[in-house]
């Protein structure tokens, strides 16, 4: 009888203990647009989290690209969960400005983030607060083909000059200085960003792309001046082909230079190019001394204002902006780390390179058709395109975009 009584007391001891941790476990609610590769990277992620926080449950719901641009403008509103994947800079500004997504400052306080990711600190910042954890990001630049450089007893230019310099002398050797294809329209934004960015700095290029600076001014027209010196070299074809055929360009040495993010590597190779004819520079310094800001579209996550559980949600965002984490979750993206105290795959010279260079990079861009409205984006877009093909006509391009602009900001 003594026996029983014991069991019976430890049975009931035991079903109190586990109770009591069913009452402490808490839920994080997690809403997020994963293809199948980056998904499998994140459920990882997710599990190390709950294995190092036990009495945290991650409760992650997965959308579609496309649907989760609707949805997350309805989620917000009327279910928000606790943490919500978005873009940094202009992006995530509407959502900042509606009051939608909370202040995490004293995250980025608390776990020394300005200086492990100081080179996204200013797409995160907005009225002197951060509002969002980046987690991955790639670089953009110039890439180029060290056999076309070779054909034309060219050298890897050392400034904007030289590059331009550099132009006429594949024109002399039947060799496009720059391929793109535009019939997208989106690859030759990745060469305006660029100009802009060189020419008259990260915060000019932010208004810009925010309305608040006309495309009438001075300072765009400065823009498409260095455009227009490199306009005649770029493969004459463009707003007939794609990305990939412009790629093509430059692996059979026809194209010697091009601008593009580093996702075309893989395009590169499978054409047959490899790491010792397969180049890559950062963009040259146009306007001498304007701090060096990057093309590199960053992928957050944020809090939305409706989050029930804030305080576990501020664990995860510390969890994933540590090296570390990034380390491993970039290897599996292949993409790089924003923390700068993370590392990329030692064998991979082109992530190594894009690391070093945005990871030291004084801000950057997210891409023209991210930080400008879709609308502003398009016109953009279709206007770069066309002073490519038609650069006469640029005042003309540039009156039509001052309308959209009208239109677009109100």
């Amino acid at each position: 009888m003594v026996q029983f009584q014991r069991g019976a007391l430890a049975l009931l001891a035991g079903l109190l203990l586990t109770g009591s941790a069913m009452a402490q476990q808490r839920t994080l609610t997690y809403n997020a647009d994963y293809d199948p590769i980056p998904l499998a990277a994140f459920e990882a992620l997710i599990a190390d989290f709950e294995a190092a926080n036990p009495d945290i449950d991650v409760v992650l719901n997965n959308f579609d690209h496309e649907g989760y641009k609707t949805a997350i403008r309805n989620f917000l509103t009327t279910d928000a969960p606790d943490l919500a994947n978005w873009y940094a800079g202009n992006r995530m500004a509407p959502f900042v400005n509606a009051g939608q997504f909370i202040d995490v400052s004293d995250v980025w306080e608390a776990n020394g983030l300005s200086d492990s990711l100081a080179s996204a600190k200013a797409s995160m910042t907005i009225d002197g607060k951060q509002w969002g954890v980046p987690y991955t990001y790639y670089q953009w630049g110039i890439y180029f083909n060290r056999d076309a450089y070779k054909a034309a007893g060219v050298e890897e230019p050392k400034s904007w000059d030289e590059f331009v310099a550099n132009c006429e002398k594949f024109q002399a050797a039947g060799i496009d200085c720059i391929t793109t294809g535009s019939s997208a329209l989106w690859p030759v934004a990745g060469i305006f960003d660029y100009l802009s960015l060189r020419t008259n700095g990260y915060e000019w290029h932010m208004d810009l792309t925010a309305g608040k600076v006309a495309w009438t001014d001075q300072k765009v027209k400065d823009v498409f001046a260095q455009f227009a010196r490199i306009q005649p070299f770029i493969t004459a074809n463009h707003a007939a082909i794609d990305w990939q055929d412009a790629a093509a360009l430059l692996v059979q040495g026809k194209a010697a230079n091009y601008v593009m993010g580093n996702f075309a590597v893989g395009t590169f190779k499978e054409g047959g190019m490899t790491n010792d004819n397969l180049g890559f520079m950062v963009f040259p310094e146009i306007t001498p001394g304007i701090p060096r800001a990057e093309e590199a579209p960053t992928d957050t996550i944020h809090i939305p204002a409706g989050a029930k559980n804030v305080e576990d949600a501020k664990k995860f965002l510390a969890f994933v902006a540590d090296a570390e984490v990034q380390t491993k979750l970039n290897a599996a993206l292949g993409q790089l780390p924003t923390n700068k105290n993370s590392t990329v795959p030692a064998d991979d010279p082109f992530l190594s390179a894009g690391f070093e260079t945005i990871s030291t990079a004084y801000a950057l861009a997210q891409f023209f058709d991210r930080d400008a409205p879709a609308e502003m984006a398009k016109a953009g877009m279709e206007g770069i395109q066309e002073f490519m093909v038609k650069p006469d006509r640029l005042d003309a391009i540039l009156e039509r975009l001052e309308k959209v602009r009208g239109q677009v900001y109100k």
